[in-house]
């Protein structure tokens, strides 16, 4: 009999040491470097700091994650944009909140 579990658990996502550079260079490379490149450093160093104060790498990961998937998505967004969709179909949340006083 094995002492092994009969599954492998999850292993968190971890990215390589490269990628947050790698990252920095899509970012300027996009036609929003200048509102997105400011806003991953700020909150990249952010991370930085939890991560040295809290002795985990957890931030540093989910900084990396939501903006490679806010690159992944830009062009899907531009699409839609570009594209002339109505999107005036939503309820502006602020009036739904002025209804019910």
């Amino acid at each position: 009999m094995s002492a092994q579990p009969d599954h492998a658990p999850a292993t968190p996502y971890a990215p390589a040491p490269g990628t947050p550079a790698e990252l920095l260079v899509q970012l300027r490379a996009d036609r929003r470097a200048d509102t997105w490149v400011p806003a991953f450093e700020q909150q990249w160093t952010a991370a930085l700091e939890e991560s040295r104060r809290t002795f985990s790498l957890a931030a540093l990961y989910e900084v990396i994650q939501v903006w490679q998937a806010r690159l992944a998505s830009a062009p899907a967004v531009d699409a839609f944009l570009a594209s002339g969709r109505d999107d005036s179909g939503f309820v502006d949340l602020a009036e739904i909140r002025r209804r019910r006083r």
